[in-house]
């Protein structure tokens, strides 16, 4: 199928398409760094494209199977201020592409609309907002169906979102929910890693960069255990302080044990262990009501800043390096090195992997959609 990549970002929805075999025929962006990284990633060499999707004339878009969007969710994201996405100056921009399609005449209007938001979208206005979405795709004639996917199915990142597949009435296009991934690794490729951490300093994949984030030293800071406790064993009590990463965290290794992390959170019993390969979220760190800092095995949900670090094997705490983020995102290492040649710095790299859909969540919708 041909397909339109609207709110394009740094091309999530474009790679997970392309694997199933799609091809994109135009894409819309407007931030001119995710732009950047789009034409430095992707084939589009005289592929049409725009920058603002409310300048576009339905007309000037190339025909197309399926558009795929996931528009703007400032408005509707628990982290945000949930003005709701009818009264959202930029979430509204979801009915700026229905205007779109409803001036196209039916024969030019796309088989599929594929859209991707927060899982909130669901609840927000006690339901309405999504009520309302339903109604307008229903006026403009496509039937939905709709699932909450959890990228940490195909990477180590729990990442929940609401996919909504739109099918238009009258052509024969095929049902996509529900997918059932058994296997985490069911979506892998051989050019990108499902793994947490690198090592610092160690290049990875296509080109050649280093990891800039540098760990933080770990120091002993008390003992509590006593000559009783823990058959004895001082080892098992030692506690460690961290600098740089928040007052909030403190290290404790077990002898002949892996080094482990007490991290701090609003629960019963205080606070939660980190391991080796585990994520810790140290975003508001002096706060009394985050719970869920530690992600065993797997990372939180990645936003536009970096707020995660993770555990080394050296009794190290770091950062997430740009590269992990883009790699949680489902992006393979070639993509992220061509991002990284093309100029971008280390805060619009973490943005973009923050704003970006997961590739091989899409790559797993866009497998099933064909026409019939």
């Amino acid at each position: 199928m041909k397909f339109l990549d609207l709110f394009a970002g740094i091309g999530g929805f474009h790679l997970g398409m392309e694997q199933a075999g799609h091809q994109c025929v135009g894409w819309v962006e407007w931030d001119k760094f995710a732009r950047q990284s789009y034409q430095a990633i992707h084939n589009v060499k005289g592929v049409w494209n725009a920058s603002d999707i409310r300048t576009v004339r339905a007309s000037e878009f190339p025909r197309a199977d399926c558009w795929c969007f996931g528009f703007p969710c400032q408005d509707i994201s628990v982290a945000g201020k949930q003005k709701g996405f009818t009264a959202g100056k930029r979430s509204s921009l979801f009915f700026t592409v229905t205007g779109l399609i409803r001036d196209l005449e039916e024969k030019n209007r796309p088989s599929y609309l594929l859209i991707e938001n927060v899982k909130n979208l669901l609840s927000i206005n006690r339901g309405l907002d999504f009520l309302k979405l339903q109604i307008e795709l229903d006026e403009i004639g496509y039937d939905v169906e709709w699932s909450v996917l959890d990228s940490a199915e195909v990477v180590p990142q729990h990442r929940e979102r609401i996919f909504i597949v739109g099918h238009i009435r009258g052509r024969r296009t095929r049902k996509v929910f529900p997918i059932v991934k058994g296997n985490r690794e069911v979506d892998s490729r051989p050019d990108s890693t499902n793994t947490l951490t690198t090592r610092y300093g160690e290049a990875q994949g296509a080109g050649s960069y280093i990891v800039e984030s540098k760990p933080s030293q770990v120091r002993q800071i008390g003992n509590i255990s006593s000559s009783n406790s823990f058959g004895g064993n001082p080892q098992v009590g030692r506690v460690y302080g961290t600098d740089g990463i928040a007052p909030t965290i403190s290290t404790m290794q077990g002898g002949g044990q892996e080094p482990k992390v007490a991290v701090r959170e609003a629960t019963k019993i205080g606070y939660d262990i980190a391991k080796l390969g585990d994520s810790i979220n140290f975003a508001q760190p002096n706060s009394n009501t985050r719970r869920g800092r530690v992600g065993h095995g797997v990372a939180n949900t990645l936003t536009t800043a970096i707020e995660q670090a993770t555990l080394t094997d050296d009794l190290k705490i770091r950062k997430l390096t740009p590269l992990e983020t883009w790699r949680l995102q489902g992006f393979p290492d070639w993509a992220f090195a061509r991002a990284r040649e093309a100029g971008l710095s280390d805060s619009q790299l973490y943005k973009q992997a923050g704003n970006s859909v997961t590739v091989p969540v899409i790559k797993a919708i866009a497998d099933r959609m064909e026409l019939q």
